[in-house]
């Protein structure tokens, strides 16, 4: 297609039905005149990287007959200067001699080149991670090194990241317009087809991205809200994670449904489906409601449960922490299960109970020698509201229980943010006064001098979820600990009055 405009503007189509491909050129070329003799403008260039044309050119005169020359620019495959175009020194419209379908396929077979060198027997699909925020940067680092962890637990390989820290956050878009074009245009050099924010949009936000890009956009919330749709498979955890992902796209559908079905298929599209992201608001609305129905009768039975457990009068033990800090690996070798373990965030969605007996216990309990041990869904920092909501069920699981065995990869250089991290939703979902017995995993990867200075300072136990031979000490604390909540239980309880 030849999109041809003069002095007073260009018309440009619809180009929905035109080819989308990332590693392609669009297969448009815009022509359009130049009354005044000058070159190409900051407009044009933008048009040629935001539309990923062909060419563009721009005929100018200079008001003498048969002076017209041609200025034109073109696109950059990834190159080392990390220019994004190339613009053409004006040549006489008379004098212009090229097989331009030959010199096209030739610069796609270049942006085809840089693509392959990127390409792995890994997923096909390949993502930009995007950071803009005035935070310090060792804050962006550590917050994009988990989104880049997040995005490969999705099964989505990462491309490249990007950290920005402007002086002024566009409220419309983050990211600023000349810093979008780049981006796009990076998009395109690199094959990616995907850009996932660090930060959480507004709708306002998504759909002014949207407009600017056929790309597909997400943020943060709508990165862990796959990931929970990929590993849900209990009738709870896939009805919890649909509402979630209702209630999180409802606002968006009554901004603009379009930019939304863009994102049907592939990452940010699972759960609900393609046709929920394309339903009206009205169904979307019934069909959270019948879920929050479907939930409260799911959340009646766990209440029975709960109440079975209660009168037997065995103590129930929690495993929190923040993702992937081995707690799937650690329940497992307590109840000798085999639930799935991956080395992955939110490998673990669904709740599991198993008994766990404890020899020569002091609990003092109906079942002396008895406790439920629960494995639950890791946290993570900044925890989506929508998120929090949908899954109260499963958090409501917690407020049953006697005891959290808080777990720490204290292997981690970010342990204390993700001890804190915890400590916050805690805080947040009302949990804070149920005790905590702190447990640091993984020690075999840490200098075992370190180790213990670390226990000391929090007064923490370590071991090895992967070591069985290491758990007795653990055991001999989880059981003084268990006592001392059973001690604290039966003191009684004096008031005192003031005269």
């Amino acid at each position: 297609m030849v999109m041809v405009g003069d002095q007073r503007g260009i018309t440009i189509p619809d180009l929905s039905r035109y080819r989308t491909g990332i590693p392609r050129l669009r297969g448009l070329r815009l022509i359009h005149t130049h009354l005044q003799g000058e070159a190409l403008t900051e407009e044009d260039l933008t048009d040629l990287a935001l539309l990923r044309m062909d060419i563009m050119v721009a005929i100018s005169a200079d008001g003498k007959e048969g002076q017209e020359s041609v200025h034109s620019a073109h696109l950059l495959p990834d190159n080392p200067e990390k220019r994004v175009w190339e613009v053409a020194p004006p040549s006489p419209l008379r004098e212009l001699d090229i097989d331009f379908l030959k010199w096209v396929q030739s610069l796609e077979d270049e942006f085809q080149k840089g693509q392959r060198a990127l390409s792995t027997r890994g997923p096909r699909e390949k993502a930009i991670l995007l950071s803009v925020s005035r935070e310090k940067r060792e804050v962006l680092e550590n917050s994009m090194e988990e989104l880049r962890d997040l995005t490969e637990s999705s099964g989505v390989r990462v491309a490249e990241t990007i950290i920005q820290r402007p002086q002024n956050i566009s409220q419309s878009t983050l990211i600023g317009e000349g810093k979008l074009k780049e981006l796009l245009v990076k998009c395109m050099q690199l094959g990616v087809d995907l850009i996932i924010f660090d930060q959480n949009l507004t709708p306002g936000q998504m759909v002014s991205i949207s407009d600017r890009t056929e790309l597909r956009v997400i943020d943060r919330t709508q990165l862990i809200l796959d990931i929970f749709a990929q590993r849900a498979h209990t009738r709870d955890g896939k009805t919890q994670v649909e509402l979630a992902q209702l209630k999180y796209l409802l606002p968006r559908l009554a901004r603009k449904t379009l930019a939304l079905s863009r994102l049907t298929g592939g990452i940010g599209g699972r759960g609900p489906g393609e046709t929920k992201l394309e339903i009206d608001r009205r169904r979307a609305r019934e069909r959270i409601h019948l879920l929050e129905r479907e939930l409260e009768r799911l959340s009646q039975r766990r209440e029975q449960r709960r109440a079975l457990r209660k009168r037997a009068g065995i103590p129930v033990l929690s495993i929190i922490g923040y993702t992937n800090v081995g707690k799937s690996t650690l329940f497992n070798l307590l109840t000798k299960s085999q639930f799935n373990v991956e080395n992955k965030l939110f490998a673990t969605l669904d709740t599991a109970t198993r008994r766990l007996r404890l020899a020569n216990s002091l609990l003092m309990k109906k079942r002396q020698d008895e406790v439920l041990i629960t494995d639950t869904v890791g946290f993570i920092k900044d925890l989506p509201r929508d998120l929090m909501g949908a899954f109260r069920p499963t958090f409501d699981e917690l407020r049953e229980s006697d005891l959290f065995i808080h777990l720490v990869d204290v292997s981690s250089p970010r342990r204390h943010d993700h001890m804190e991290a915890v400590e916050k939703i805690l805080l947040e979902l009302g949990l804070e006064e149920i005790p905590r017995f702190l447990v640091f995993n993984k020690e075999d990867k840490l200098d075992q001098e370190e180790v213990r200075a670390l226990c000391k300072r929090y007064g923490a136990v370590s071991i090895s979820a992967l070591r069985p031979e290491g758990l007795e000490i653990f055991f001999q604390a989880l059981k003084k600990k268990l006592w001392e909540i059973h001690s604290l239980a039966k003191e009684p309880v004096i008031q005192t009055v003031r005269l």
